[in-house]
C-alpha cells in the first residue's frame, strides 16, 4: 500500500488506445491527395484499423517484448545436427504476422498498393522498426525476381501473399513467404564488386554452389535470399532457398548474430556458404543491374521507416508537453517549449510528405515519375534518414528525465534512428548516387526541376532556394568534395516545394522561413517568433 507521500500527479496518461493513423494529419492528407477517389474508402478503412492496432497498448506491449527478448541463435539441436536456426519471442510471430496480413508485401498486386503501403510502413515502424526488415527485404525483391519470369512465377504470389508462413518449407507448399538478402561482406562494405563469394555452376542450367561468406544479413530465418557472388562473367545475382525442393535444409550456416546498437528484436547475422544451392537472377555479370530495384525499393523504405521514428517521436513529445503542467501552465502552451515542438513537427511532416510522394511515383510508375525516382529517392534516403537522430534525441528531452528511461519507449526511439542512415548505403553512398544520376541522367534532372518547378512563385524563399540551387548545379567543378551540400540542397527544396503546394500556409511558411531562408538557428527551438508556432503544434498533436 503507497504511503501519504505517494500521490502521483502531473504525470501524463499513457499514449494508448488512439489511432496512429488518422491521428497523423500530414500522412492522412498525403493518402488522400495520392490514392483513386474511389479506392480512397478501402484505404482509409485499412490504414484506421491498422492505426488502431498501432496505437493500442496491447500491440505496444508486443513492440516492448519483442525488444526486450532478442532473437537468440541455435546452430545445433539436441542430436548434434547443424540445424542452423534463429528463436524469436512470440510477441515477434504476432508483429510480423500483423504485418504481412495488413499488406506490407502486397504494393505489387494491389491497386494503389504503394502508397497504401507506405503508409502502412510509416504507422507499422512506430510500434517495432525490427520487424519492418524483413517485411522490407520481401517487398523489394519483387522487381528483381521479375527479371526472370520462371522464378517470380513460383515466389511472387508467396512474397505478395498476406499470409504469415512461419514454417521452414520448400516454396511450392507455402502459402506466404519472406525474402532476405545478403550484399555486404567483411573487405568490400558498399563496395559490393569487392564481394569474394564465388559461384560454381551446376549441371543444371542456372543452377550454381556458393562458396563464401556475408557479414550482414538480416532475417536469417526468411525463407529465400537474393546474394550476390562473383561467376565467370562476374558479379552476379543468385536466389538462395533456405529449404530445398525436395524438403532437405540448404547450406546456410549462421555463425553468429550481430549485437546491435537498436534493431533488437530483429535478426541481423553473419552467414557462411559452403557448397550452397543457388538459382541465377538474370544474366551473369549483371547482378548489380539485376538487384537495382530492389536497392532502391529499400531505400524508400529507409526514408518511410525514419519518417515513421519521427513521427512517434513528436507525437509522443506533444503528448506529454499537452498534459504536464509547469510553472503554472500547460507545458506545450510555454513559448520556448512551443518553439521546440513546432521544430520538431516541421521535420516530421516534410518527411511524411516527401516520402509519400515518392511512393506516388511508384504507383504511378510512367517515364517522368522513374526519372524523378532516380535524383529523389538517394536525395530523400540522405537527409531524412540524417534528420531522424537529432529529431529524436531533442523529442526525449522534451519527456526531461522521464524521457531517458526506457519505460517511455524514448530509448528504442533514439537507439533506432541512426539506422536507416546506415543501411542500403550510408550517406555517402547517397550522395555519390546523386552525383551519378546528375552527370549520366539529364532526363532525372529534368523530371526534379520540373517537380519542384510547380510551386515556383508561391514563396520568395523557396524561389530563391531553387535558384540558388541551379547555380550550384551550373559549376560541376570539385563536385564531389560538395556531394552531401548538393544532395541535402535537392532534398530541402523537394521538400519545401510539395510543403508550398499542400502543407497549411502556417507548415509552409515556417518551412521556407527557417530550412531555406536562414530564419533559424542550429538547434531545434530556433524557429522565428512571430509566425505561427501554434497551429503547427495543434497539427502535430495526437488524439488520444
Amino acid at each position: 500500500m503507497a504511503g501519504s507521500t505517494h500521490t502521483v500527479t502531473n504525470q501524463p496518461p499513457p499514449l494508448a488506445g488512439y489511432d496512429a493513423f488518422t491521428a497523423d494529419r500530414a500522412l492522412t492528407a498525403a493518402v488522400d491527395r495520392h490514392t483513386a477517389p474511389d479506392l480512397l474508402d478501402e484505404v482509409r478503412g485499412e490504414l484506421a484499423a491498422l492505426g488502431r492496432a498501432c496505437g493500442s497498448a496491447q500491440v505496444q506491449e508486443w513492440g516492448a517484448q519483442a525488444n526486450e527478448h532478442p532473437p537468440g541463435l541455435r546452430t545445433h539441436d539436441r542430436y548434434g545436427q547443424r540445424v542452423d536456426e534463429v528463436d524469436f519471442h512470440p510477441a515477434w510471430h504476432r508483429l510480423l504476422g500483423k504485418g504481412v496480413s495488413a499488406g506490407l508485401t502486397a504494393a505489387w498486386s494491389r491497386p494503389g498498393g504503394h502508397v497504401r503501403r507506405a503508409a502502412a510502413f510509416l504507422v507499422w515502424t512506430q510500434v517495432d522498426a525490427g520487424n519492418l526488415c524483413p517485411l522490407s527485404m520481401t517487398h523489394a525483391a519483387v522487381p528483381a525476381l521479375r527479371t526472370d519470369p520462371a522464378l517470380a512465377a513460383v515466389w511472387e504470389p508467396r512474397l505478395t501473399s498476406m499470409v504469415y508462413d512461419r514454417e521452414l518449407r520448400p516454396a511450392r507448399l507455402k502459402a506466404g513467404a519472406l525474402f532476405g538478402m545478403g550484399m555486404t561482406e567483411k573487405q568490400g562494405g558498399s563496395d559490393v564488386r569487392a564481394n569474394t563469394t564465388a559461384a560454381t555452376p551446376l549441371a543444371e542450367d542456372g543452377t550454381y554452389r556458393l562458396t563464401g561468406h556475408k557479414w550482414f544479413c538480416s532475417a536469417p530465418m526468411s525463407d529465400g535470399f537474393l546474394v550476390l557472388a562473383q561467376a565467370s562473367q562476374g558479379l552476379t545475382c543468385f536466389l538462395v532457398p533456405r529449404v530445398l525442393e525436395d524438403g532437405t535444409r540448404n547450406v546456410f550456416m549462421i555463425q553468429r548474430l550481430k549485437d546491435k546498437l537498436g534493431n533488437r528484436s530483429n535478426a541481423s547475422a553473419e552467414v557462411e556458404f559452403d557448397g550452397t544451392w543457388a538459382r541465377r537472377v538474370g544474366e551473369e555479370g549483371r547482378g548489380v543491374r539485376t538487384i537495382i530495384e530492389m536497392v532502391a525499393a529499400t531505400r524508400l523504405d529507409c526514408v518511410l521507416g525514419s519518417a515513421g521514428l519521427m513521427r512517434q517521436a513528436v507525437a509522443q513529445a506533444v503528448h506529454h508537453c499537452t498534459h504536464r503542467e509547469v510553472f503554472g501552465g500547460k507545458l506545450v502552451d510555454k513559448p520556448l517549449m512551443r518553439n521546440v515542438l513546432a521544430d520538431l513537427a516541421l521535420e516530421s511532416e516534410a518527411a511524411t510528405t516527401l516520402a509519400l510522394r515518392l511512393a506516388a511515383a511508384y504507383d504511378d510508375g510512367g517515364e517522368q515519375e522513374r526519372a524523378l525516382l532516380r535524383i529523389a529517392v538517394p536525395a530523400a534516403k540522405y537527409w531524412v534518414t540524417k534528420r531522424c537522430s537529432p529529431v529524436t534525441v531533442e523529442a526525449s528531452e522534451c519527456l526531461g528525465g522521464n524521457g531517458y528511461v526506457e519505460e517511455s519507449q524514448m530509448p528504442r526511439l533514439v537507439r533506432e534512428s541512426p539506422l536507416n542512415s546506415i543501411w542500403e548505403g550510408a550517406g555517402n553512398v547517397q550522395a555519390l548516387d546523386v552525383l551519378r544520376a546528375l552527370q549520366r541522367e539529364p532526363s532525372a534532372l529534368n523530371a526534379y526541376l520540373q517537380e519542384v518547378g510547380k510551386a515556383r512563385g508561391a514563396d520568395h524563399r523557396l524561389d530563391a532556394a531553387i535558384k540558388d540551387l541551379l547555380t550550384e548545379l551550373a559549376d560541376l567543378e570539385g563536385v564531389e568534395a560538395r556531394a552531401r551540400r548538393l544532395t541535402e540542397r535537392l532534398a530541402l527544396v523537394l521538400q519545401g516545394s510539395l510543403l508550398v503546394r499542400y502543407a497549411p500556409p502556417e507548415v509552409a511558411d515556417l518551412f521556407c522561413a527557417s530550412r531555406l531562408g536562414g530564419d533559424a538557428g542550429a538547434a531545434f527551438g530556433t524557429l522565428p517568433h512571430s509566425l505561427d508556432l501554434a497551429s503547427v503544434v495543434e497539427r502535430a498533436r495526437p488524439e488520444a
